[in-house]
Order: structure tokens, then C-alpha cells, then sequence
């Protein structure tokens, strides 16, 4: 594997010492060369050590126009991280394109684990009603023999259908699934007119419950809870309209806010109290979002990725030329970050960062 020549800009030195340790490193696992296909989702399956990646929306060949989708794709892909046999030489990492034909029309974005045999995936769907849309769950064994089918969870908010949802979160302990709904979907072409405000929800796959958890954003993105689950971290990346046509707006929000999660006396479901910035991104954009199990904040932006304390403050940054959309942790110290043409190995030294969404 390559190496990136990145840099480990440190705000807090002693920090983010503590994150980096002694010699950090990036290199490149997986390279689509002109291709953008390490984009979204970035899922990490412990079992078999390998990344579910989604890749932006591609352009359709002729005989793949579709007009539903503003004849664009999106690719779904696996890439192994597999152990280093240093007797057998240099390892070659083995990609997978597991895109199958009933998801053509979904054109996924984020993504989550639900357990060890299975992930949800944000189905932004399309202008056509028939195609998947909302969030959906992919079975691991199944995509592994080549027999890949897809269950949809939840499709719409009482009838009404999503935006183009965005990132999913689960919780551990009730197994409810939050998730992001802003309107990219309608102004990338590929979504009918928005129906719903630009929301935060929570489903409750128990009792079939989905509520309105969190308003007032421009472009709600990516959510983590904070590694006691009392704290909601989303960030709002409506710096970026979403139309090829519309530049970036460098005064517009590239937020993050926290909430508290609340559970109130005789209620059976929490609420998102006490709504606060968090932390502005310099680097802007802050889109796929993480906790370690210390409480730090990692986000992916325009310049790599920053991380900032539980406080909110700014204690580093990994600048990744080209930038970074989405990662997620992995084990003994490693994190996997999109990089869109090429999927980043990120080696934090010593091993004793860990995601708290996995607890490695």
C-alpha cells in the first residue's frame, strides 16, 4: 500500500498526541483511479474485515439511461482489509462491486451496522416511487454468496415520503435507528420536490414508531452519539446547496451541534434537549461524524479530517488533500476514511484509539 503524504496539524499538541501516538500514517488501500467510488457509507464489518463503501453518483452509459435518476448511479462496494503476511510478501486488497440490480434505482448514500450479520443503508431514491427509498437493511452472508437482497425498514414519515435520506445511526441499547433527511436528493436532480422539513429522526422498529426528533437545520448530514449515548452529535452541511450549479457557500453552515438526550418521567421514548453549537468546522463541510470511546470528535471536511474535544475544542487535524466525506473506525487504532477515488488507511500509532460506535 502506498502511502498519502498527509499532515497531522496539531491545535492541542498534547492532545492529540495522545490520539496520533509516536509515528501516524496514511495509506491508500483501495485506488478507483478517475473514479469516485469511495464516497459514502464506509461501514466496517468486524468479522471479515472489510468496508462497505457507496460511491457518489456516477454518470449512466447510454444503455443505462435512466431518467428517474437523472441517468446517474451509484455503486455499492467491499473492499478487505486482509492481515499482513509479511512471508508472503506485499498483500493485494481485494474489492468486491456487490451493486445489484433491485437497488439500481435506491442510489444510497450512508450507512450503519445493525449487528453482525447485517447493515442499513440510506435509500435516497429516486423520482420514480417504485424504487427503494428511505432506509434499508442488507443481510452480510447474503451479499457474500453472491445471493444479495435487500429488506426495506421504513420508506416514509406516515405516508409522506422521506427527502433523500442521508446517514443512519442505531442505538445500541434499543435497537432504535436515527437518521438524516435533507432535500440533496431534489436539487441533485434525482428527487421529487421536498414534502417534509429538513429533520432528524428516530424509528422504533419495535413498535413502528417514527418521530420528528430535531428541526431547524439547512442541510442536516451526519449524526453519532456520544460514546454514554446522552449526547446527539449532528452536523449541518448547508454550506453545500446540493446543485452542480450552485457554488459553495464559504459563510453558510458547516456546524455541529450537540444535544442532550433525554428521557422525561413517564415517557417511553427520549427527546433532543438543550440544543448548542458544538464547533464550527474551518475546514468546512462537516459531513460523516464519529466519537472514540474518550469522547472525542471526529468529522469528515473539506481539508481531511478534524477532531475536536468533548469540549468542543479543536484539538487536530489529519489534512488529506482532496478531503475526506465519510470514515469510520476500525481495529487496534485504524480508521478507514473516504476519500472519493481512493479509500485511506488511516494507522493512529500504539492502538489505543476506538471507535465508540464499535468499541474497537
Amino acid at each position: 500500500m502506498a502511502d498519502v503524504q498527509a499532515k497531522f496539524h496539531k491545535h492541542q499538541a498534547s492532545k492529540f498526541d495522545e490520539i496520533l501516538g509516536a509515528n501516524p500514517k496514511v495509506s491508500i488501500l483501495a485506488d478507483a483511479r478517475d473514479l469516485p467510488l469511495y464516497h459514502e457509507a464506509c461501514i466496517y464489518h468486524a468479522p471479515s474485515r472489510s468496508v462497505f463503501v457507496t460511491s457518489n453518483q456516477l454518470v449512466a452509459s447510454s444503455d443505462q439511461a435512466n431518467a428517474a435518476t437523472a441517468n446517474k448511479f451509484v455503486k455499492l462496494t467491499r473492499i478487505y482489509d486482509p492481515e499482513p503476511n509479511l512471508a508472503a510478501g506485499p498483500h493485494v486488497t481485494k474489492v468486491e462491486n456487490i451493486t445489484f440490480p433491485a437497488i439500481a434505482g435506491a442510489m444510497l448514500n450512508g450507512g450503519v451496522n445493525l449487528d453482525s450479520e447485517s447493515i442499513l443503508l440510506c435509500a435516497q431514491g429516486s423520482r420514480d416511487p417504485k424504487d427503494p427509498s428511505g432506509i434499508i437493511k442488507l443481510t452480510v452472508p447474503s451479499v457474500a454468496s453472491g445471493d444479495t437482497v435487500f429488506e426495506s425498514v421504513i420508506e416514509s414519515f406516515h405516508g409522506i415520503p422521506f427527502n433523500s435520506v442521508n446517514d443512519v445511526i442505531v442505538h445500541p441499547h434499543d435497537m432504535s435507528i436515527w437518521f438524516t433527511d435533507p432535500p440533496y436528493g431534489f436539487h441533485q436532480g434525482i428527487r421529487p420536490p421536498p414534502q417534509l422539513p429538513n429533520h432528524v429522526y428516530r424509528y422504533d422498529p419495535k413498535n413502528g414508531s417514527v418521530r420528528a426528533v430535531a428541526d431547524r437545520f439547512t442541510r442536516p448530514n451526519g449524526l453519532c452519539f456520544s460514546p454514554e449515548l446522552d449526547t446527539l452529535y449532528v452536523t449541518d452541511t448547508g454550506a453545500v446547496h446540493g446543485s452542480p450549479s450552485v457554488p459553495l457557500d464559504q459563510t453558510g453552515p458547516s456546524h455541529i451541534y450537540a444535544f442532550d438526550v433525554v428521557l422525561k418521567n413517564g415517557c417511553s421514548e427520549p427527546f433532543l434537549t438543550n440544543r448548542r453549537v458544538f464547533a464550527y468546522a474551518p475546514g468546512k463541510v462537516p459531513d460523516g461524524i464519529k466519537c472514540d470511546t474518550r469522547g472525542n470528535v471526529y468529522a469528515g471536511c473539506t481539508d481531511g479530517i478534524e477532531v475536536w474535544d468533548r469540549s468542543g475544542v479543536l484539538i487536530g487535524t489529519v489534512n488529506i488533500p482532496g478531503g475526506i466525506s465519510n470514515f469510520c473506525f476500525g481495529e487496534k487504532g485504524i480508521m478507514y476514511a473516504c476519500n472519493e477515488n481512493k479509500l485511506l488507511k488511516v494507522q493512529f500509532d500504539g492502538g489505543e484509539v476506538k471507535g465508540a460506535l464499535l468499541g474497537m
